[in-house]
């Protein structure tokens, strides 16, 4: 496990673990082949490939068929960086033969990036049974060159964190948030790269959002990400209502002080080599993990105060909360109790499980996926 020091104030640049690093330079906290289905109507086939191996992991969401421009685009965007992130070492798409988003471009445009790919696809084949028997010998294969993966000493400033508060209650603005944005500052401060999602807290701010941001291009983005948010309709949480009567400040404090370097899409990679990185992503748990880790996160630290006790596939999940009676009732599903722990503390976790400690979600085997819609689909 990890042999960062128990003591306080700790750089984090001086706080490593043994990670996997790839041939992008970036670095890996897990080491898994994803099991990518390009449909909806292929993804049973996909958990059941996925089910072959212990290191794999599979993404079953309801896009791929029928989706058309923006949401096209972003389902295709989301999947091709997802196969990009650290803790994937290699990627097997799952197709059914006449879907929108076929499986073949799929692999292709992810074989572009030089990341290591297999397909097989239901129709082409000759069945399910048969697709399962292709899918499971690509995981294998893939499976095996990942095993001969070295590890490598590295560092938490090596790192993309990746961080969403889902809710604004006042546990999360008062307790849980600012301790996230104290380790944010900490990240920052020792060369790191943190991406945020949320952006929907920002619909009521346009006029002041672009005071977080460290260009005018960045500037720019917030406001139009804010203007954006401000015309569609409010989240099922109400967190675009609620924003309306909450300062920036409050609403951002999970994402610490600096400003952002830039704003991306959602499901695109974060470009910026380090500093903040805004994801125009919402709040709603797992479609900003599914976009944190598109944009390059290889852990994600959740701020809720009801204790959504369910990870991600792709990233191992700290759940963070400030409120007393979740972190009571659900202490075996929460990794960190803000109204006790300081920003050290988190640091010293996530060295922990950047080393191959189990997060609450992952010692349950709970997790969900999903990618963000724009539009209907037809």
């Amino acid at each position: 496990m990890s042999s960062v020091p128990d003591q306080g104030e700790v750089d984090p640049s001086e706080r490593t673990f043994e990670g996997y690093r790839r041939d992008d330079g970036t670095v890996g906290v897990r080491n898994n082949v994803l099991v990518m289905p390009s449909v909806i109507c292929s993804h049973i086939v996909a958990d059941r490939i996925a089910d072959s191996a212990e290191s794999a992991v599979s993404v079953p969401h309801d896009h791929g068929c029928a989706q058309i421009g923006s949401d096209h685009e972003q389902t295709e965007r989301t999947m091709v960086n997802l196969s990009q992130n650290p803790n994937i070492a290699g990627t097997t798409v799952v197709g059914l033969g006449c879907e929108h988003l076929q499986s073949g471009e799929l692999a292709a445009r992810i074989a572009e990036q030089d990341r290591p790919v297999r397909e097989t696809a239901i129709q082409d084949a000759g069945g399910s049974d048969a697709c399962i028997e292709e899918g499971t010998d690509a995981v294998a294969e893939l499976a095996s060159t990942a095993e001969t993966a070295d590890r490598t000493r590295a560092s938490l400033a090596d790192l993309t964190i990746g961080v969403v508060s889902s809710d604004v209650e006042d546990s999360t603005r008062t307790v849980a948030d600012p301790l996230v944005g104290d380790v944010v500052a900490s990240l920052l401060e020792a060369g790191g790269r943190v991406v945020v999602a949320g952006t929907e807290r920002l619909a009521a701010h346009e006029a002041t959002v672009g005071d977080r941001a460290a260009n005018e291009a960045a500037a720019d983005a917030l406001r139009a990400v804010a203007n954006r948010s401000a015309r569609q309709p409010g989240n099922v949480r109400n967190v675009v209502h609620r924003s309306a009567d909450l300062s920036l400040e409050s609403l951002t404090a999970a994402w610490g002080d600096a400003p952002a370097e830039e704003v991306i899409q959602n499901g695109e990679r974060a470009t910026a080599p380090r500093g903040l990185t805004v994801v125009d992503a919402p709040s709603r748990f797992e479609e900003a993990t599914t976009a944190l880790a598109a944009a390059g996160a290889s852990l994600v630290v959740h701020v809720t105060a009801d204790g959504i006790p369910t990870g991600h596939p792709v990233v191992p999940v700290l759940k963070v909360t400030g409120d007393a009676e979740t972190a009571s009732a659900l202490a075996t599903d929460i990794d960190i109790d803000a109204r006790t722990a300081d920003a050290d503390d988190v640091l010293e976790r996530l060295a922990a499980v950047a080393d191959g400690e189990l997060t609450a979600t992952e010692r349950h085997g709970l997790t969900k996926f999903a990618i963000s819609r724009i539009g209907p689909s037809l």
